[in-house]
């Protein structure tokens, strides 16, 4: 049985990936926020009493299924509600702020000129828009693999799809990467 501490270690260390996971899912930085939130209540609320090694992969699957779950209401919000679109401003605030995210302590980027500090920062840019780019499916399929190293068995699981399907999944997402990066530039 996983203790208090133990959960709270787990969601501290999964909170970021999680939440970067969501924005590439829904675009949307409040939604990724909510849903990253909603997903660590369920887990703490209905399985805070299971073993902490059954937490990452009951977090990863209750995280896939409440964006799924968002993209269900979100879909029926706009059904209902799509002539309200009128008064809609159009102005984002809170803007997700990549610089912010990337930042690390000043002690590590002393040893990169500034020069290569923005060329790594704009590829990460590219990087990003073209994971958001990929298919839903292969865009979960990679980031589950990929960023948060979880195996294909592992994966499958928090899918709800087969291991087949995982490899295939994955297979195109790099495809796809590999070919997009290369036309801007970027060379593994």
């Amino acid at each position: 049985m996983a203790t208090e501490q133990e959960l709270s270690d787990f969601l501290k260390s999964v909170e970021k990936r999680a939440f970067k996971r969501s924005v590439y899912h829904v675009r949307d930085d409040e939604a990724a926020l909510d849903i990253v939130q909603d997903s660590m209540m369920k887990l703490a609320e209905h399985y805070g009493d299971k073993p902490a090694a059954e937490l990452p992969m009951l977090f990863h699957r209750i995280l896939s299924n409440t964006t799924l779950d968002w993209f269900r209401r979100n879909k029926t919000r706009k059904a209902l509600f799509s002539n309200f679109s009128d008064f809609d401003s159009g102005k984002e605030e809170g803007e997700f702020d990549l610089l912010e995210a990337l930042a690390v302590d000043n002690d590590s980027q002393t040893t990169q000129s500034a020069e290569d500090n923005f060329a790594s920062i704009a590829n990460v840019h590219d990087i990003e828009e073209e994971i958001q780019n990929l298919p839903a499916r292969q865009r979960e399929a990679f980031l589950l693999r990929y960023w948060e190293d979880l195996d294909v068995s592992e994966t499958a699981s928090a899918m709800g799809c087969s291991e087949g399907s995982v490899k295939t999944h994955c297979s195109r997402a790099v495809l796809a990467l590999s070919k997009a990066l290369k036309l801007k530039g970027i060379q593994p």
